[in-house]
């Protein structure tokens, strides 16, 4: 088997996790309120702030932040299962 590039493997990573939160918004707007809705639209935040760097002439502003949900979770494994046959 050979060894895949690093980038293709960050790419399909980043795409499972972009496709499968589109659909986790998607389900949020199909599924009526309850348990499995709840499920599907929970979050997680992870980063920091927006911090501002103020030189005069220039101005750097620099903020992080990762959404972690259930579908995107369930977008990146299904990613990472097919990088074994792409």
């Amino acid at each position: 088997m050979a060894k895949k590039p690093i980038g293709k493997i960050i790419l399909m990573i980043a795409l499972g996790a972009i496709i499968g939160s589109l659909l986790g918004q998607l389900l949020s707007l199909v599924l009526p309120e309850g348990v499995v809705k709840e499920v599907f639209t929970r979050s997680g935040d992870f980063g920091f702030s927006a911090a501002t760097l103020e030189l005069g002439f220039l101005a750097l502003t620099v903020g992080f932040k990762i959404r972690v949900t259930i579908s995107g979770i369930i977008g990146v494994a299904i990613a990472i299962y097919m990088l074994r046959w792409y």
